[in-house]
Formats: structure tokens, sequence, C-alpha cells
């Protein structure tokens, strides 16, 4: 996992397949759908839906939170947060053909993340967001390059993606201490310009890998 990861978010201009559309016309190909609080049979409707979008782009699709519907529409992996399905059932369930994240604010959860076989771990958030109930103690930056740190100290690395609240002004000291990719909603829906924002945004994550 690596570059921009574009987070699903239904917004007064855009819903999920529209706003995702914007970003893939702008060069993203990683779109993880994320319908938190829908039915299931909506999740897997528009999961359906974004596939074909996605495929069409020659983009990868994620789902967040059902390893079912991953595997129903033949999306590329999933990811699965802390109240979700265990990654190491998912692996079980799905076997090794999917790709499967999970989410981490504290080291304790990488190492367990790590045990259970991911593939990438989202860490976050950055800082406050409102994209997301109950959120995780902020991390700041020293707080992923401390975490990231230890987790080399402990003798593993895993692509770590950066996520919540998160700006194009922030991409380039992220990635400096040891980020692999960036997840970002609200800061490219909320842009007078997603399509722009996005190439952007891409541009910078380039840049900063160099």
């Amino acid at each position: 996992m690596d570059g921009l990861l574009f987070i699903t978010h239904k917004t007064e201009r855009f819903g999920y397949i529209e706003g995702a559309k914007a970003v893939l016309e702008g060069g993203c190909r990683r779109v993880q759908l994320r319908m938190k609080d829908e039915p299931v049979e909506a999740v897997f409707e528009t999961a359906r839906t974004l596939k074909a979008v996605c495929d069409g782009y020659g983009a990868d699709l994620y789902i967040d939170d059902y390893p079912d519907v991953a595997m129903q529409v033949g999306a590329r992996g999933v990811h699965l947060g802390k109240n979700d399905m265990a990654p190491g059932d998912a692996r079980r369930m799905m076997g090794d053909g999917f790709v499967i994240g999970g989410t981490a604010n504290t080291f304790e959860d990488m190492v367990r993340l790590k045990e259970q076989g991911v593939d990438y771990i989202g860490l976050g958030p950055f800082r406050f967001t409102q994209t997301k109930k109950n959120l995780s103690p902020i991390l700041g930056l020293e707080g992923y390059g401390r975490l990231i740190g230890q987790c080399r100290d402990a003798g593993f690395v895993l692509p770590v993606v950066a996520i919540g609240g998160i700006t194009a002004a922030d991409i380039p000291a992220l990635m400096s201490v040891g980020v692999s990719a960036i997840a970002l909603s609200s800061s490219i829906l909320s842009a007078t310009d997603p399509v722009s924002e996005t190439k952007k945004i891409i541009e910078i994550i380039n840049n900063s890998e160099r």
C-alpha cells in the first residue's frame, strides 16, 4: 500500500460514487468504500457499482468493515477497524488473494495486527476529524515517528497508511517519518475542484517519496 488512498465520504455535494469518480478522474488508483451506519444491502449495491467504476480506471477497490462484501464484488481487499472482524479470522475466510488492513492507534495495536497477518496498518488519527465517531487519541507527527520507530526496533516493518484530518501541507512531513501512504477524504471533497486537488496531492506524495 503506497501513494494516495481515498476514503469515500458522503457530503452535500457528493454521494459515495460521485466523490470516488472525482478522485479517480484526478489520478487516484486506490479507493476504500466506507459506509458507516448503512444497511449491508446498501453497502453491497454501492460496492458493486463502485467496483465497475474503479475497473474502468484501472483502480483498486477496498471495502471497509465487510470481508464478505469484498469477496462478493471482487474487491482488492478489506479494511478492518478495532470493532470489526479480527484480521486473522478474515484471512481464514478470504484466503491469501485479498489485501487485509487493520486500524491502529498504539504500538500494542500494531504488534497485534502484525501477529494477525495484516498487509498494511491504518495508523491514526493524525489530528481531529469529524468524519469518524469515537476518535482515538490524536497522534500528531511525533506520534507517527515514535510508533514507526518502535516497529523498526521490534524488528518488523509494515506499510503504514496515515489517516485523520490530514491536509496537503502535512504530507511531506508525514512521508519523511516513514509513512507509506496517505488516506484522505474530506480535504479532497471539500476542495473547490476535487479533481485538481487530487492531482496536486498525488504530485506532493510523489515528490515526497524521492
